[in-house]
Parts: C-alpha cells; structure tokens; sequence
C-alpha cells in the first residue's frame, strides 16, 4: 500500500453512493445480496467491442440470479471515453444491448479519484498496485459487498465466468 492510499474505513460497496448517467444519487446498499461485477468503461478503446460483448453476455446469463454489472464510464486513459453520460448510455444499449447499470463518467486514478474506487483499489491491489492500469478493469464482489477479485483489462470477462459462479454458488 503507497503512503497516499490509507486502509479502507468502508468494510463494504454497500455503504457508497454514487450517480447514476442522470446525476441522481444511487445507494449500491440496493445491491445488498448480489455478486456485482464492478467495470471501468470507454467506448473508444480497443478492449470495447469484445468486454462489452461478453459483459452483456455474462448479465444476461446470470441476471436472474442476484448477479449485477455496475459499469463506470472513464476517460482517464487516452481520452477514450469522450462521450456525455447519454451518449455512454445510447452507445452501450443501442449498439451492445446492454441493460446492466452505467453510470456517471468517473476518475479511478488520481486525486478525484470516486471514493468507491478507492475502496475497490485499496481491498485489492493488481499489477500496478493501487492505481487503475486501463480501460476494463474489472472488480468482482461478494454478496456481503467485499472485493473477491481484480482482473486486468486483458482478462476477458467470460474468462472469470466460473468465478462470478463461484461467488453466486451455482
């Protein structure tokens, strides 16, 4: 852990909040119970077409069994995420047929970090510690909202799909 990234005070992703594409807050403590699948998005990246793909696959596979994709808009990386959160939303549902949560666009590195993504980076490091390394990043939770897994923007998502099983027990 850097000297900047104190230990998580939250013991869970149910006690933030965070906007939704509309600015209007969103408790994720409505998430209590479910495996989420926490995902940092852009719609310009080369990881696009082939995450979003497989993400819609992965929700509509597992939906109806408390599992949940939360995904978060970033245009940390090369700007490749340059759209209005309508635009993100329009982008995802039309061309993808996502219907998994997107949200307002976020920073995951830096001193604007969301505080939720401090969480998530502070309960498990990757491969360049605590910072975010790209596009995709993927965060697996636990139903009692505790960080089981990272995955690297490389690590397609059916790749973890045995895991997102584990973690429902089906």
């Amino acid at each position: 852990m850097g000297a900047s990234q104190s230990a998580p005070t939250e013991i869970s992703i149910h006690q933030f909040t965070v906007k939704d594409g509309s600015s209007r807050d969103v408790d994720l403590g409505i998430y209590k119970g479910k495996v989420l699948l926490v995902v940092n998005v852009a719609s310009k990246c080369g990881f696009t077409n082939s995450n979003y793909t497989q993400l819609t696959e992965l929700y509509n596979k597992y939906k109806s069994q408390d599992f949940e994709i939360l995904a978060f808009p970033c245009n940390q990386f090369l700007h490749q995420e340059p759209q209005t959160e309508q635009e993100i939303k329009d982008f995802a549902c039309t061309r993808f047929k996502a219907e998994f949560p997107i949200f307002q666009k976020v920073k995951v590195n830096g001193p604007e970090t969301l505080p939720v993504y401090k969480f998530l980076k502070a309960s498990k490091s990757g491969f360049m510690g605590n910072r975010i390394k790209w596009n995709f990043t993927k965060f697996l939770i636990d139903k009692e909202g505790k960080v089981i897994g990272r995955y690297g923007p490389t690590k397609s998502p059916l790749s973890i799909e045995q895991d997102i099983q584990k973690a429902l027990g089906s």
